[in-house]
C-alpha cells in the first residue's frame, strides 16, 4: 500500500561548513531562543537559519539563504537517488539505545485513505507556519517520523551490512546523541526495502504537522502546475523505523493539572475504581505496575498510587465506540475516568489547563513551585499499542507520545520543487 523511493538528497559540503557538528540542530518546533541564539553562533551556515530564521520575514530569508547556499555550493545534492541510513546512539534513564531507520520519499496519502494514519490530534497554527514555509523553499528541510512493522528484520539486517562501512556522516549533538548516516545506492537494495512496506500502513510517530501540510501544499500544487504520478511533490521526506526496533523509545507525557485542584472527595471517588496508597517512591510503583494501568500523584505533599482494580468498571466513562485496545491505553483512562469523569475537569486546554512533562522529576518540581496543582506521573505508552491504535483509526490524547530522541535537522533535505521527478 505504501510506495517509497529514493531521492537525491541535499548536504552540506563539509569542506565548505568545516564541521558538522556546527550546522546540525534540534528539530524546528525543539528549539527555543537561547537554544537559536547558541545555533546562530556556531555557524554562519547552522541549519537553524533556513528552518527558524531570526529575521522577522522568515520564509522569505529561509529561501533567499537555501538558494544562496545551494548557489556557493555550501549545498549539494547527490547525483544519483539514494535511500539514507540512520542510526542515532543515545543513553535515556540508565539504559544505552541504537535507534535504526532509513530516510526515503514516501508518497502522501491523505488520512482518510488509510495508507498512512495518524495517532495524535493536530492543530492549525503550526500547519499555517509549514505550508509558508514551505511554499517559499520549495524543499522538505526535515523528515517526518513513522513507524513500519519488519518482524522477520529484513531491513534491519540491510542496514547492518551498510554500517559496517565508515558513514557518510557522524555527528554529537547537544544532548549527547550521535547520529550517523550512510547513502544506500544499490538498486537490490532499495528494492528489498520496498517489497518489505509495500503492502502496509504505516503510522505517523512524530510530524503529524509537517505532514499534513505537504499533502495541503501536494493539492495546491496540482492545481497550479501540470504534474505526474512521480512528481517530486507528491512524496514526503520521512524518517521510518520499525516498530519492532529495539532502540524504539517511547517516553512518557506526565500530565500537570494548572488550575483544577484533586481533593480528599475525589480521591474517596476514586477507591471505588482504583487502589489507593501512599507511594515512597514513584519510578518502582509505576515500573511494577507497568502491564496493568496506574498513576502516580503527587499533589504538592505526597506521592498518591492509584492502580485499576477491574477494567469492567470503568466501562460506563469510555464511549461505546472506542476499540479495546483504545480503552485499555493509559492515558485514555486517565482523561476519560480520572479528569472527565471523576474531577469533572471538563475538556482541558493545553498550556492553559494542563501542560505536559518528559522527565517525571521537572513534573514534580512544577507542582513544588506553585506552577501547578498537581502532576499526574504515566507509564509511557508502548510503541506497538501506537500501532493498534492508529490501525484502529482511533486518534490518542494529545501528548500520549514522546519518541526519543528527536531526529537531528540538517543531514539531509529533499527538493520537491515543480520540475523534480523521483524514479
Amino acid at each position: 500500500m505504501v510506495e517509497i523511493r529514493p531521492f537525491p538528497g541535499i548536504h552540506y559540503d563539509e569542506e565548505k561548513i568545516g564541521s558538522m557538528e556546527k550546522v546540525i540542530t534540534q528539530p524546528y518546533d525543539k528549539i527555543p531562543p537561547e537554544l537559536q541564539d547558541k545555533y546562530y553562533g556556531k555557524s554562519e551556515y547552522n541549519f537553524c537559519r533556513l528552518i527558524l530564521p531570526k529575521e522577522e520575514e522568515r520564509y522569505k530569508a529561509a529561501a533567499e539563504r537555501l538558494n544562496n547556499w545551494l548557489k556557493e555550493n555550501v549545498l549539494v545534492p547527490d547525483k544519483k537517488p539514494c535511500i539514507y541510513v540512520y542510526y542515532q546512539e543515545f543513553e535515556v534513564l540508565g539504559k544505552r539505545y541504537t535507534r535504526k531507520g532509513f530516510i526515503s520519499a514516501v508518497k502522501l496519502y491523505p488520512f482518510e485513505e488509510g495508507v498512512v494514519l495518524p495517532h495524535e490530534q493536530t492543530h492549525k497554527g503550526p500547519k499555517i507556519d509549514r505550508l509558508n514555509m514551505l511554499s517559499a523553499t520549495e524543499k522538505n528541510l526535515e523528515p517526518g517520523f513513522m513507524l513500519y512493522s519488519d518482524p522477520e528484520q529484513k531491513t534491519i539486517e540491510i542496514f547492518d551490512e551498510i554500517s559496517k562501512n565508515e558513514p557518510e556522516f557522524e555527528v554529537e549533538d547537544e544532548y549527547g546523541v550521535k547520529s550517523q548516516v550512510w547513502r544506500i545506492e544499490s538498486l537490490s537494495d532499495i528494492k528489498k526495502i520496498q517489497e518489505v512496506l509495500k503492502d502496509q500502513q504505516v503510522v505517523i510517530a512524530d510530524g503529524h504537522h509537517r505532514y499534513e501540510t505537504a499533502v495541503t501544499y501536494r493539492d495546491e500544487t496540482r492545481g497550479k502546475t501540470d504534474w505526474a504520478e512521480d512528481s517530486a511533490f507528491n512524496f514526503r521526506m520521512t524518517y521510518m523505523v520499525p516498530v519492532e526496533d529495539p532502540g524504539l523509545v517511547v517516553l512518557p507525557g506526565h500530565r500537570l493539572l494548572l488550575e483544577h485542584k484533586l481533593t480528599e472527595e475525589h480521591l474517596n471517588d476514586m477507591e471505588e475504581y482504583f487502589d489507593v496508597s501512599d507511594v515512597e517512591n514513584s519510578d518502582e510503583f509505576l515500573t511494577k505496575n507497568k502491564d496493568t494501568t496506574a498513576f502516580v500523584v503527587y499533589d504538592g505533599g505526597r506521592n498518591i498510587g492509584l492502580r485499576l482494580k477491574d477494567r469492567s468498571s470503568i466501562e460506563k466513562f469510555l464511549p461505546d465506540d472506542y476499540s479495546e485496545d483504545y480503552k485499555s491505553l493509559d492515558v485514555v483512562v486517565l482523561r476519560d475516568v480520572i479528569f472527565e469523569g471523576i474531577m469533572k475537569t471538563g475538556k482541558l486546554d493545553i498550556d492553559e489547563t494542563i501542560s505536559y512533562e518528559r522527565w517525571a522529576e521537572d513534573a514534580v518540581n512544577k507542582v513544588k513551585t506553585g506552577n501547578a496543582t498537581a502532576a499526574f506521573l504515566v507509564n509511557a505508552t508502548r510503541p506497538e499499542q501506537v500501532l493498534r491504535a492508529a490501525k484502529n483509526g482511533e486518534r490518542m490524547p494529545e501528548k500520549s507520545t514522546d519518541f526519543y530522541p528527536k531526529v537531528n535537522s540538517g543531514f539531509v533535505m529533499m527538493d520537491i520543487g515543480k520540475k523534480q521527478k523521483l524514479v
